[in-house]
């Protein structure tokens, strides 16, 4: 199986999770540290808890958070494997593309 074949759904549940501005501030609020369901949902204080939830579930479904209880409580954590295979496939191959651009660039115009 090729780099890019099997990642399609998993690629469509990351970008439909990334599409959402509350959903990327969430990964934000954990890319520093993990934290409670509590403390996400008190970080949007103009949603209701239900709401945050159901964004949190999104990020957890696209594996992009990951969840365990600790007695009540429920700590969330970034999980970054998605974000890099992303990168990996769509970001980095263009990077790539555009530096071999710009040194063509660069070359053409010293002759």
């Amino acid at each position: 199986m090729s780099q890019v074949e099997g990642t399609g759904e998993s690629d469509d549940a990351v970008f439909k999770a990334l599409a959402n501005p509350t959903r990327r501030h969430t990964l934000d609020l954990l890319r520093t540290r993990p934290r409670t369901t509590g403390e996400v949902c008190e970080a949007f204080p103009d949603l209701d808890r239900t709401t945050v939830l159901q964004h949190i579930r999104v990020l957890e479904s696209a594996e992009l958070v990951t969840g365990r209880k600790e007695g009540r409580t429920r700590r969330l954590a970034l999980a970054p494997l998605p974000i890099k295979r992303i990168h990996d496939r769509w970001i980095g191959e263009y990077t790539r593309a555009a530096v071999g651009l710009l040194a063509q660039l660069d070359e053409d115009s010293q002759r």
